[in-house]
């Protein structure tokens, strides 16, 4: 069977990822294929880089001066996350990438992001081992609409792949998976609605990029499809889903204990659900 691996994205609410697949990498879990779409998308990196504890420090700072985001990063830089600055000095320097185990790992991988100028999803992998392709695509996996620049890849603007795909559990399937373990960041009763928050930050988008604008309009639509489609999927034993319990952290959460309670909290998820996900992973369909 190939197995598959999807990250959901949230910010900071990615600690509860990053929880869960330490509980993996510490069992030595290894699966075929890997997607994620925004702070997933960086989950997934240092899942296939085998760097335990990375996604955690990278996350729930200690030091805030290596904050990317924040009040000073929007006057210093006109927007609200710096992610030129987080996806060079964070894996260069301050929280080291394994670049060569992430390379060597023979799973095969993807990173979702969304087409400003189509408004659709863009799956993008490696190129061979470029160390500064493998960063350009995970900012273009990341660029919040109305929080951070529009990324360019190969000279086409990309947006935060949450907008057109946020759990690309879909894209899985596609890809050839039998069976799917899929790690949210939500509570299973959450359904996504359109905000007013939404609805402006999509109107000055649309300025420039009108199918991002649409895109952005109907992201709650396809994002409850989407659970009403991991639910099917999980009743017929081909999708297992890893999911929080308690109280979500904001996705702009900065407050160390808090942060450190959600991780924690994913780490026990996923080491409580182990048993049964051991099976799911062996048994038949």
């Amino acid at each position: 069977m190939k197995i598959g691996l999807v990250l959901e994205g949230g910010a900071n609410r990615g600690v509860f990822t990053a929880g869960a697949i330490d509980f993996l990498l510490e069992q030595g879990v290894n699966v075929d294929y890997v997607i994620g779409t925004s702070a997933g998308a960086c989950n997934a990196m240092n899942y296939l880089a085998g760097q335990k504890g990375r996604g955690r420090d990278s996350m729930i700072l200690t030091d805030k001066s290596l904050n990317y985001f924040g009040v000073k990063t929007l006057l210093k830089t006109g927007h609200y996350f710096d992610l030129d600055w987080s996806f060079r000095e964070y894996p260069n320097k301050y929280f080291p990438f394994h670049y060569d185990t992430y390379f060597h790992n023979p799973a095969e991988r993807e990173y979702a992001s969304t087409n400003c100028l189509t408004g659709e999803a863009v799956y993008f992998t490696d190129r061979g081992e470029d160390r500064e392709y493998l960063m350009q695509i995970g900012k273009a996996s990341c660029a919040l609409p109305g929080m951070s620049a529009v990324i360019e890849v190969d000279g086409v603007p990309y947006a935060d792949g949450g907008v057109a795909d946020s759990i690309p559990v879909k894209r899985a399937f596609e890809k050839g998976c039998d069976k799917v373990i899929v790690i949210e960041t939500r509570r299973q009763e959450f359904r996504m609605k359109l905000s007013k928050s939404i609805k402006l930050v999509a109107k000055i988008s649309g300025r420039k990029y009108p199918a991002l604008q649409e895109a952005m309009l109907k992201r709650h639509i396809n994002y409850n499809g989407t659970l009403d489609f991991i639910h099917e999927k999980e009743a017929e034993g081909t999708v297992f889903s890893i999911r929080p319990e308690m109280q979500e952290v904001s996705r702009t959460e900065t407050d160390y204990h808090k942060l450190m309670k959600f991780y924690h909290h994913g780490y026990q998820q996923m080491k409580q659900a182990f048993p049964a996900l051991e099976k799911f992973m062996t048994e038949e369909k």
